[in-house]
C-alpha cells in the first residue's frame, strides 16, 4: 500500500485552471503595502510583533504590542467578500471593524491617523 503526501497547493479543474484554493494569501504587493505600515509602526516604537495565518476563507495579518498579548489589529482579507463590501479589512480588538475595502492601500489609510499610533 502506497501513501501520498498532501501539498497545500491551488486546486485545479478539469480544464487546468486553478480551482478554489486550499488556503487563502497576501500576494506580494499586497504584503509588501502591509510590511510598509507595520515598519513605520515598529519605528515609532508602537507595534512589536506580528503573525500571519492563512485559513482557506482568508488570509490575516495581527500585530502585537508585546508577543504575550492579544493582537492590537488584524488585516484581513476575505476573497468571499469582494464583489460585496471588499476584501479588505483593519480590525480592532473586540472586533470592531474600523475600515474596509476593495483596495488595500485605502484600507490602511486608517493608522495614518494620529489617534491609532497613540496607542
Amino acid at each position: 500500500m502506497s501513501t501520498t503526501n498532501i501539498i497545500n497547493l491551488p486546486s485545479r479543474t478539469t480544464s487546468g485552471r486553478p480551482g478554489k484554493p486550499s488556503q487563502t494569501a497576501f500576494n506580494r504587493q499586497e504584503l509588501a503595502q502591509i510590511l510598509s505600515i507595520y515598519g513605520r509602526m515598529v519605528s515609532a516604537g508602537h507595534w512589536k510583533d506580528y503573525a500571519m495565518d492563512f485559513l482557506p476563507d482568508r488570509a490575516i495579518f495581527s500585530v502585537y504590542r508585546k508577543a504575550s498579548e492579544h493582537a492590537l489589529y488584524q488585516i484581513i482579507k476575505t476573497p468571499a467578500l469582494r464583489q460585496k463590501q471588499g476584501q479588505f479589512s483593519v480590525v480592532a480588538p473586540g472586533g470592531l471593524i474600523l475600515k474596509r475595502g476593495h483596495e488595500l492601500k485605502a484600507v490602511l489609510k486608517v493608522f495614518d491617523k494620529k489617534k491609532f499610533e497613540l496607542r
